[in-house]
């Protein structure tokens, strides 16, 4: 959303398999620190933030994905549910509406955490006790994303659209849109999508839709 500042350029995912996250994620504390007093981190407005999760699950593909292929850019969304609503929050993100997202152009795969009690300082204002990550594969992510915002108000060209939005999901939330720029390959296939693009119009990603 370009008209709402966001003082955050860049996106370090690092993911851990362990047993025991009260010993393990603190380790990672002087690394991290060693990193920022090396000048990698630019902390001068104290905007940098380190959040740990405990994920549900590993990615959920949908029939876009193209497995033995690299995302090509991901978003983040620190979420929250709605109190009293958490069990209804999680039916409906795993049930209903992880397949859906995934079956918009360019969204390949999606998965879900929530907050660690583990934390590493800095230890700042969280504003999601749960995380989405949503992974694309797609050169044009304005045509994906514009499908996506048809879609949940049922006026995409492909026909499809979204289920109502569950009440369960509270609208304190933010978005977070990154592309890759890490590691030895690269997305290059286009628009990952297993329907067919010809029924958008050429000027889809263009129009006001």
């Amino acid at each position: 959303m370009p008209d709402i500042a966001q003082p955050w350029r860049y996106l370090s995912v690092y993911e851990f398999e362990t047993g025991t996250p009260e010993i393990d994620l603190p380790a990672l504390g002087p690394l991290l620190a060693n990193a920022r007093d090396a000048g990698l981190i630019d902390d001068a407005n104290e905007s940098e933030r380190i959040f740990s999760y405990a994920m549900y699950y590993d990615w959920r593909s949908g029939p876009n994905h193209k497995q033995d292929k690299p995302f090509s850019s991901m978003f983040i969304i620190p979420a929250n549910f709605v109190a009293g609503m958490e069990a209804e929050y999680h039916k409906w993100y795993d049930e209903v509406h992880i397949p859906e997202v995934c079956r918009v152009p360019g969204f390949v795969a999606m998965k879900r955490g929530r907050l660690s009690q583990v934390q590493i300082e800095p230890k700042r204002f969280c504003p999601g006790s749960e995380i989405v990550m949503c992974a694309h594969q797609t050169d044009d992510l304005l045509f994906s994303v514009k499908d996506f915002s048809a879609r949940a108000r049922g006026v995409s060209p492909s026909g499809d659209a979204m289920e109502p939005r569950s009440k369960a999901g509270s609208f304190a939330r933010t978005v977070h849109f990154f592309r890759r720029i890490s590691g030895a390959e690269h997305w290059d296939g286009g628009i990952a999508y297993a329907g067919d693009l010809s029924v958008y119009p050429a000027n889809f990603r263009d129009t006001g839709a």
